[in-house]
């Protein structure tokens, strides 16, 4: 027996406002359960002098980074002596390790590690942060048939573990609260 028009649109209106109410119910439960999109970091600090070599990838970011918040000053070496605080850089390093290996000895997987150490001072030498290290990792797998592809996916990889890495600094930043 077919159904009559008036009873599908009825069925599907009601659908419709079910999965409404059901969407509103859910933003209201993340809500409540204390929920919050990250927002722009707040920092302590108003001028920070970036210890990064000047050819560092790492470093370009993170004044990137640094530069789109309007309440924080990036000091060049020239200004360093009128920076509320100083990021050391102790260490940025790349490495790729071999972890995987076929039958016949050829390499089938690799490791790519990203380290970053670092400390945060006042010019005065009160450590906000103590030497601190970031560690990303990630994996992949080689077939030496593709090694071009698999270059271009070591290059994405390590720009992705540097974003990360950047994004860590940014709210380790954000948490120093006294300076």
């Amino acid at each position: 027996m077919p159904r009559s028009i008036p009873h599908l649109l009825t069925r599907r209106h009601l659908l419709h406002m079910a999965g409404g109410t059901a969407m509103v119910a859910a933003v209201g439960a993340l809500t409540g359960c204390g929920f919050k999109l990250r927002g722009a970091p707040n920092f302590a600090f108003s001028r920070i002098y970036l210890g990064f070599a000047p050819n560092s990838a790492l470093g370009n970011e993170v004044r990137r980074n640094m530069a789109s918040n309007a309440s924080v000053q990036v000091l060049d070496a020239t200004q360093q002596t009128t920076a509320q605080v100083i990021l050391d850089v102790l260490g940025e390093t790349r490495e790729k390790v071999v972890v995987g290996l076929n039958a016949s000895g050829q390499v089938r997987e690799f490791q790519l590690r990203m380290r970053f150490r670092f400390r945060l001072r006042t010019p005065d030498g009160k450590d906000l942060i103590p030497d601190a290290e970031i560690v990303q990792q990630r994996d992949i797998s080689f077939n030496e048939s593709v090694v071009l592809s698999k270059e271009a996916e070591e290059a994405l990889l390590y720009r992705d573990m540097q974003s990360d890495i950047v994004q860590q600094l940014m709210r380790r930043l954000s948490a120093v609260k006294e300076l």
